[in-house]
């Protein structure tokens, strides 16, 4: 039995800077989830994961996250989509 899909964002981590990122529009990262791509088509959200996950060299750990779409773009439809979009919960050596 397959999942019933969800519609969301492509999120990942940055490999270089540790960020949670997210794939926009133009299949580029982007740090802020209300710049992503919001993706409600099944076809085209495993096309676009296919293609965060093949570079390896830039991101680790892409995946749908689920997410509504609200007035200003994507908005997390989950606690724990709404807490990496938050930023980092220690204070970063040196920052």
């Amino acid at each position: 039995m397959s999942r019933k899909f969800i519609p969301g964002v492509i999120s990942a981590n940055d490999l270089r800077e540790g960020h949670v990122v997210y794939m926009n529009d133009a299949g580029r990262w982007v740090l802020r989830l209300s710049d992503a791509a919001y993706l409600d088509d099944p076809v085209i959200a495993e096309m676009w994961l296919s293609i965060a996950n093949a570079q390896t060299d830039r991101v680790v750990g892409a995946y749908l996250a689920p997410a509504t779409l609200g007035p200003n773009g994507p908005e997390p439809a989950h606690f724990r989509e709404a807490f990496r979009a938050s930023g980092p919960s220690i204070e970063i050596p040196g920052s």
